[in-house]
């Protein structure tokens, strides 16, 4: 019998949602922890900007029990998102796992000598300790502003001029009558200029560094799901740990893959005019596809050729009264400075000690599966397997730690076994696949067959591939799919 644990689920996101699910469903007493008053992570609505919407199908961002509604479009809105986390909290009572306006503060070891940890919770005004057997950690990699300074700023403001980070623009009407600089290339980015460009800005001006392939909802007329997200293509990547055959097999096929991704390439730029707009970028796409790949924002090149967005190489210097000077030397009128620079990567809450045992020093994580750290015990992440199929991702790494945390992995891994497999990643993402080391190395995409494949065999699932070998092969992950591979594993209860 698995004994019991007292787990706390820090963050009430995707992540804290499916990693409740999966520890209260073995029996574990599970406590909550969201800071702010709603579920939803990044997709609470006051955190939303205007017009936000999934990267991803709603048939690729949703979880195995649970499709999203039929009559949300392909690509649902932010509201919409929020509304299906919701139910899905609904479905399986979480909302009676969670407490809401609670922060963490601090985490230590016991000081009882018992595994586990002892949280500082924050509520109300007042500070508590709590100690707990296990701690799940679910909010992300990312959890602070990346908000960057320049010189000039408090003038600039002091003069009518307002700075803010991409994740404080939820009122269009900020950009009404105004002139925009957005600072960013991202997809919030692109969204923000798109959406100050369609109510009324004066101006709007996208600031950014380089160049980067961007991947349109649809490639040459089709869905990008049923090009990008299949097994077929991810082979095509250089992915970890290949055997001397499977690298001669590689370097046989190495011609094809390159004319595949020249292809593709030829595509992109014909379909999105970067010669036009000088946005090619220097390195070949299959280099540089990694969680950080952005999905070009509907109205984006339309607003470039229409003029009402002016897309420019660079970044701030400085600021001056109603206007930004460039790196470049050039000055752009600007009101207001939305700055898409994304957030702080990090785990504030883990103690220092503890923090540098789980991040080298050229930030790269050492996590195994993307999920614990032989030095961390009694401890796990979800939702550091950043992907494109972020929803399917956390559920596949809950389900895991759950296991990994009871002992009830088939393939239940040593601290060497783990302290091996880290280093063998490690080297892959530095000296094989740089692309990989993005966001700390938590990144998945574009191997999210593979990743799957490693979580279900240490489950020990008796299913992990469709029936029919070529929608395994030519088609994207299916969600129910999935959901059956992980009812396939062994199944048992804590008490």
């Amino acid at each position: 019998m698995v004994k019991r644990k007292k787990v706390a689920v820090i963050g009430g996101g995707i992540s804290g949602l499916a990693a409740a699910k999966a520890f209260d469903e073995k029996g574990h007493r599970v406590v909550g922890f969201e800071r702010s008053h709603d579920f939803g992570g990044v997709w609470e609505l006051s955190r939303s900007y205007p017009g936000v919407q999934t990267q991803s199908p709603k048939d690729l961002y949703r979880f195995t029990d649970l499709p999203m509604p039929a009559d949300y479009p392909e690509w649902p809105k932010g509201a919409q998102v929020h509304a299906y986390l919701h139910a899905y909290a609904a479905k399986h009572q979480l909302g009676r796992l969670f407490r809401m306006n609670a922060r963490i503060v601090t985490m230590e070891r016991r000081a009882d000598g018992a595994p586990g940890w002892t949280l500082t919770i924050e509520e109300a005004g007042q500070q508590r300790r709590e100690d707990f057997d296990f701690v799940a950690l679910c909010t992300g990699q990312f959890s602070d502003k990346n908000m960057l300074s320049f010189p000039g700023q408090a003038a600039f403001e002091a003069g009518g001029g307002t700075v803010m980070h991409s994740s404080d623009y939820t009122d269009p009407e900020i950009a009404q009558g105004r002139d925009v600089v957005v600072l960013g290339g991202s997809k919030s980015a692109t969204d923000l200029a798109v959406n100050a460009a369609q109510n009324g800005a004066r101006s709007v001006t996208l600031v950014y560094r380089e160049n980067v392939w961007r991947i349109p909802y649809f490639v040459g007329g089709i869905n990008f799901k049923r090009l990008l997200y299949m097994r077929a293509q991810e082979q095509q990547f250089n992915t970890w740990g290949k055997s001397p055959v499977q690298r001669v097999v590689a370097a046989l096929l190495k011609p094809l893959v390159w004319a595949n991704f020249r292809g593709l390439e030829t595509l992109l730029k014909a379909q999105l005019g970067l010669k036009k707009w000088d946005m090619v970028p220097d390195a070949p796409i299959e280099k540089t596809v990694s969680c950080s790949v952005p999905i070009v924002t509907p109205g984006l090149f339309e607003g470039f050729r229409d003029g009402t967005i002016r897309p420019v190489r660079g970044t701030f210097d400085h600021y001056g009264p109603g206007h930004v000077v460039l790196s470049t030397g050039e000055t752009i009128p600007c009101d207001v400075a939305a700055l898409a620079v994304g957030w702080k990567l990090g785990v504030p809450v883990i103690p220092d000690a503890y923090r540098q045992r789980l991040v080298d020093p050229d930030g790269q994580y050492r996590v195994y599966r993307l999920a614990v750290n032989p030095d961390l015990p009694d401890m796990g992440f979800v939702g550091f397997n950043s992907s494109f199929c972020t929803v399917l991702s956390a559920e596949m790494i809950a389900n895991w730690l759950v296991r990994y945390a009871d002992g009830q992995l088939a393939q239940q891994p040593s601290e060497a076994e783990m302290r091996a497999n880290i280093d063998m990643m490690l080297a892959w993402k530095r000296t094989e696949r740089p692309a990989a080391q993005v966001y700390g190395g938590l990144c998945s995409a574009p191997f999210h067959f593979r990743h799957f494949d490693e979580l279900l065999a240490d489950i020990g699932a008796g299913v992990r591939k469709r029936d029919n070998p070529l929608a395994e092969q030519f088609s994207y992950p299916d969600a129910d799919s999935y959901g059956r591979y992980l009812a396939s594993a062994p199944q048992y209860h804590a008490g």
